[in-house]
C-alpha cells in the first residue's frame, strides 16, 4: 500500500531535507561503463549476460529518475544513457539535485575529491547550503605525504585536524574498512603512536594500523563534532561481520560526543537498539535505501522498530552519478509516508505525530546534532 494523500504526503514532499551524509556529485562525463560502475559496490564484472544495473537500485533509477530527464519510467538503458548524454553532465546534475528537494548537504570530501564537487560547487549548482565533513584517516594520509618523522607525526595530525575542524560540522572514520570496528577503544599511549607511526612511514601506503586508526579517533573526540561512522554494506574492501556495529559498544560508553551510525544494513536493527539505549548514539540507513530500492520502505520501517525517533536521520550516501542524490530522497519520502502514514491509517499513530516525526527525521534531527 502507498499512501499518497493526506497532510503526512503533503509535508514530507515539500520538506527541505538536510542530508547529513553525502559525497559530491560526479564531475565527468559518464560513459555506459562509469555509470554502471557508479551504480554497484563491487568492483568486479556482473555475472555474464547481465548488468549491476539489473539490480534494486538499477531499476529504480530506471524508475523514479527516467522523468527528471523526461523520459518515461523503466525507460531501456540505451534511451537513458543516450538522453544524459544529450544534456550533458552540467544539465543532468543540476536536475537530479535540484529534483532532489535537498536543501542542505553535508558532504564528506575525503573521497575521490578530485572526480566529485566539492561542499561550494554542489551549493553553486542547486544554490542551497553546504558544510563539510571531514574525513579522519584522509588527513592522516595527507600529513603522511609531506614525510614528516615518526616523533611529529602526532602533532603534524593534530595541527592538520584542528585546520580542517574549524571549519567543519563533522568527522567520519573508515575504520571498519581499515581495520573493523572491534577494535581495542582505549586511547594508544603517545609511545604506542610513536612506534605505529614509525612502521607506517617506513611502509608507505594507506593507512591500516589499528593504534594509529585509534589515534585518530581519540584526537577526533577532542573536537567535540559528531564523529560518523561508516558501519555495515559496503564494496568488498571490508569484511561484512566486522562491521556490525554492537562491536562499537566499548568505544561508545568511552565517549560523550555524538556517534553516527551510517548505512547500518544489515545491521540497522542493531543500530536503531544502540541509539535507544545510549544517549549519544545517532543513525540513518542511506546508502540502504538506494540499494534496497523497491524494499527500501521494508528497511525504514525496521529501522524504526525500535529506535527513538529524535535519533534517526535521513542521508543519500549519494557519490558519483547525481542520480544517487535524487534517488536517496525519493526512495526516503515514499517510505516515509508509506510506513508512517500506514501507521496513521491503522489507527496506531495520530497524523500530527507522523508530521512531526517525518520532520525531525527529514531535517530536524540533523539541524540539532550537528548544530547548523
Amino acid at each position: 500500500m502507498i499512501v499518497d494523500e493526506g497532510p503526512l504526503a503533503d509535508v514530507v514532499r515539500e520538506l527541505r531535507l538536510v542530508d547529513h551524509h553525502v559525497h559530491g556529485a560526479a564531475t565527468a562525463d559518464l560513459d555506459a561503463a562509469a555509470f554502471e560502475d557508479g551504480l554497484t559496490e563491487s568492483p568486479w564484472p556482473a555475472a555474464p549476460g547481465t548488468s549491476h544495473l539489473d539490480s534494486q537500485v538499477g531499476f529504480a533509477v530506471r524508475r523514479w529518475c527516467a522523468p527528471v530527464l523526461e523520459l518515461p519510467p523503466h525507460v531501456d538503458l540505451p534511451a537513458y544513457l543516450a538522453r544524459r548524454h544529450e544534456l550533458g553532465t552540467a544539465e543532468v546534475t543540476r536536475r537530479f539535485l535540484t529534483a532532489s528537494g535537498i536543501g542542505r548537504f553535508l558532504v564528506e570530501t575525503g573521497y575521490l575529491p578530485d572526480q566529485v564537487l566539492g561542499p561550494a560547487q554542489m551549493a553553486a549548482v542547486v544554490g542551497g547550503e553546504t558544510a563539510e565533513v571531514v574525513r579522519l584517516e584522509t588527513v592522516a594520509e595527507e600529513v603522511a605525504a609531506a614525510r614528516p618523522d615518526a616523533g611529529r607525526f602526532a602533532d603534524a595530525f593534530a595541527t592538520a585536524l584542528a585546520e580542517r575542524a574549524r571549519t567543519a560540522v563533522g568527522l567520519k572514520s573508515v575504520i571498519a574498512y581499515r581495520h573493523g570496528l572491534d577494535v581495542d577503544p582505549a586511547r594508544p599511549t603517545p609511545l604506542e603512536v610513536l612506534r605505529a607511526a614509525g612502521r607506517w612511514l617506513k611502509a608507505g601506503g594507506r593507512l591500516t594500523d589499528p593504534v594509529l586508526l585509534r589515534h585518530l579517533l581519540w584526537a577526533g573526540v577532542e573536537h567535540g563534532l559528531p564523529l560518523q561512522f561508516h558501519v555495515g554494506y559496503g564494496d568488498p574492501d571490508l569484511t561484512l561481520h566486522r562491521c556490525d556495529p554492537s562491536l562499537l559498544t566499548p568505544f561508545i560508553r568511552a565517549v560523550q560526543v555524538p556517534v553516527m551510525l551510517l548505512h547500518c544494513y544489515p545491521y540497522h536493527r542493531t543500530a536503531a537498539y544502540l541509539a535507544g539505549a545510549f544517549p549519544h548514539v545517532y543513525l540513518d540507513v542511506g546508502l540502504a535505501m538506494n540499494y534496497t530500492g523497491a524494499r527500501s520502505r521494508a528497511v525504514l520501517a525496521e529501522t524504526l522498530e525500535v529506535a527513538p525517533f529524535g535519533k534517526v536521520l535521513f542521508s543519500s550516501d549519494a557519490l558519483g552519478p547525481p542520480e544517487l542524490h535524487h534517488l536517496g530522497a525519493v526512495l526516503w519520502r515514499r517510505a516515509v509516508t508509506d510506513v508512517l502514514g500506514g501507521w496513521v491509517a491503522d489507527g496506531d499513530w495520530s497524523a500530527a505525530d507522523a508530521v512531526r516525526v517525518a520532520e525531525m527525521i527529514g531535517s530536524g534531527n540533523a539541524t540539532r546534532v550537528y548544530r547548523l
